[in-house]
C-alpha cells in the first residue's frame, strides 16, 4: 500500500482513529530533504504495510494540524498510536535508518 495524503479535515479519521499506527510525514513542496525521503517512505510503506500506515501532510496546504502539533521544522515524521503522538524524527535520513527507527517504535 502506498502512502496516503492526509489533510486538516481528514486527519482525525485517517490518523487519530486509525486501527493501526500511522506515521505522518510533514513536508512541503519547496523542501529538498522532504523530497529526498519521499521514495524511501513509499518503499517502507510497502514493506511494513501490515504494521503501519504512512501518511503525508503538506504543511503549506494544511496549517491547522501542524500548528496544533507544533511543527517548526521539516521533514518531521510523527508516529501516532491509538490517537496519540508517541515518537518523532526530525530531518532526512537514509531509508535503512528511517525503517530501523520506525520498526523500533512500533
Amino acid at each position: 500500500m502506498a502512502t496516503i495524503n492526509v489533510t486538516d479535515d481528514s486527519f482525525k479519521a485517517d490518523v487519530l482513529e486509525s486501527s493501526k499506527p500511522v506515521l505522518v510525514d510533514f513536508w512541503a513542496e519547496w523542501c529538498g530533504p522532504c523530497k529526498m525521503i519521499g521514495p524511501a517512505l513509499e518503499e517502507i510503506s510497502d514493506e511494513l504495510a501490515d504494521q503501519v500506515t504512512i501518511a503525508k501532510m503538506d504543511i503549506m496546504e494544511n496549517t491547522g494540524i501542524p500548528g496544533e502539533i507544533g511543527v517548526q521544522s521539516i521533514p518531521l515524521m510523527v508516529l501516532f498510536k491509538d490517537g496519540k503522538a508517541v515518537a518523532q524524527k526530525l530531518g532526512a535520513a537514509p531509508k535503512g535508518q528511517l525503517k530501523s527507527w520506525l520498526e523500533g517504535e512500533l
